[in-house]
């Protein structure tokens, strides 16, 4: 298939197909008269950058997902280098969530505090950009 039907089966961009080509994530076959050339692994690849990009992964860390794919492995995350970056990315993950987490805890100790300072008082009433 040509960069066009590619893009829209992938549901992406011929500009972004280019990118993911100058970045040697996606392969870059030319025909004899010089149009780019794409089969269904390529579609597979392009689901699977996608995929972990929804995830919240950046486009390096799809490279060796890709990488297990172009070397024959029916998924992306059965090769040794893939598992790294999901364990990687679970660790990261656990450090936000404890930055969230204690976030949370000075955002409701706050309104612990600003409830406790007006106690049985009428509810504050705040005016924003000059309305009542």
């Amino acid at each position: 298939m040509r960069i066009g039907e590619l893009a829209a089966r992938a549901g992406t961009t011929t500009r972004t197909l280019r990118y993911y080509e100058s970045r040697g994530l996606l392969p870059a076959r030319r025909t004899g008269n010089g149009y780019r050339t794409y089969d269904e692994d390529d579609l597979k690849l392009l689901r699977q950058i996608r995929t972990l990009q929804d995830f919240g992964f950046d486009l390096e860390e799809t490279r060796p997902f890709v990488e297990c794919l172009r070397a024959g492995h029916p998924e992306g995350d059965s090769c040794p280098a893939s598992l790294g970056v999901y364990r990687r990315k679970l660790a990261e993950l656990d450090t936000l969530i404890e930055q969230l987490t204690t976030v949370r805890a000075q955002v409701a100790a706050q309104l612990t505090r600003a409830e406790a300072a007006v106690p049985g008082g009428p509810e504050p009433k705040c005016e924003l950009g000059g309305h009542v």
